[in-house]
């Protein structure tokens, strides 16, 4: 027994330091929690490696960085491909994230979301050799850089769709205001929102559309602010543009019984008062990117554009509360854009 207790101690020893070599994790104001080196790695060895480093946002925004996760793990099951995530607590952690992931010799590294912009290129310079995504972000526009590959989005299109239930459901209240809450002025919140506008217009002439940012793309509580004002305003339907802090506006409708829209995901499980969802299909461009790579065709140096007509945006379910005649006509609308009747929708908030 006496000879047992020294090699137990170092037992519990081993086990209590290699608990101490685990990611460090901080609680975030949500209640969840967000990791610099958090790491989900498939069981085999070798192989393909993918790394993806989201924005600020975190894996819990239920939206946008959720969606390249889910994009991610279809790729780990179905393609065999190793993976990892690295979540950021700030923009300061970008270039450490994304270096750490090129310098482990990660094939494909991708970045969630046009703040990394700046850190991807400034990484993507330094490891030529590496393969890089990038997703909301034109590599042809901003760097061209032969390694990078940009994951691109028609999100006017699915914010028309959703700007035209929007108008139609004002017209059914007997209402001629709708808006909507940006997280930043970035250009894929804006094709949203002019997109929004412009079906909004089209449904309800004559409608009036209010437009906020909240700066923010975490904190519920500034974009509950911005709605909560907007509401006060005569808003009678809310369009969230802001990842996890939209969640705050799509609280403040249904706390004033108006409609919310949401955004990226379909978020009508959120409950009946969520007319519908503007879709981005961001999991499957993250999911096409790795193949791609996987398959020896890396499309560096180009973009990847997503819209309607290859299924890479969209409309979400309908509120079974939703005015009947909303369905089908968001759905003529949608064929009306896919086949070019309906085009030249706005980029651009004016």
């Amino acid at each position: 027994m006496k000879r047992l207790i020294p090699t137990l101690l170092l037992v519990l020893a081993l086990a209590t330091l290699a608990a101490g070599c685990g990611s460090k994790k901080n609680s975030s104001a949500n209640g969840t929690t967000a990791s610099t080196a958090s790491t989900t790695t498939s069981a085999s060895s070798g192989g393909f490696k993918v790394g993806l480093s989201t924005d600020i946002g975190g894996l819990n925004d239920r939206s946008f960085n959720h969606l390249a996760y889910v994009g991610l793990l279809k790729a780990q099951k179905d393609l065999g491909v190793q993976t990892r995530v690295v979540q950021s607590n700030s923009p300061a952690d970008y270039i450490p994230n994304l270096t750490a992931l090129a310098r482990q010799g990660y094939d494909l590294v991708i970045g969630v979301g046009f703040t990394e912009i700046q850190a991807l290129a400034t990484v993507a310079k330094q490891f030529p050799k590496t393969h890089f995504a990038i997703v909301d972000v034109s590599n042809a526009d901003e760097n061209h850089l032969k390694n990078v590959q940009g994951l691109l989005f028609r999100e006017q299109e699915a914010g028309y769709l959703a700007g035209y239930a929007a108008g139609l459901a004002a017209k059914a209240k007997g209402a001629n205001i709708v808006s909507s809450v940006g997280g930043q002025k970035q250009p894929p919140v804006d094709r949203y929102i002019a997109g929004y506008q412009a079906g909004a217009k089209a449904a309800l002439p004559g409608v009036k559309t209010l437009n906020g940012y909240s700066q923010d793309f975490e904190v519920q509580a500034k974009c509950k602010e911005v709605a909560l004002n907007q509401i006060a305003a005569g808003s009678v339907v809310v369009f969230q543009v802001a990842g996890g802090c939209g969640l705050g506006a799509l609280d403040a409708a249904h706390t004033k019984n108006v409609w919310g829209v949401g955004v990226d995901a379909d978020q009508g499980y959120l409950g009946p008062w969520i007319l519908t969802s503007a879709l981005k299909r961001v999991d499957t461009a993250v999911y096409d990117s790795i193949k791609d790579a996987k398959d020896g065709h890396f499309k560096g140096g180009q973009d990847s554009v997503y819209g309607l007509k290859v299924s890479g945006v969209g409309i979400g379910k309908f509120s079974p509360n939703a005015p009947k005649n909303i369905p089908s006509a968001v759905a003529k609308v949608e064929q009306e854009i896919v086949s070019g009747k309906i085009s030249n929708i706005p980029t651009v908030v004016k």
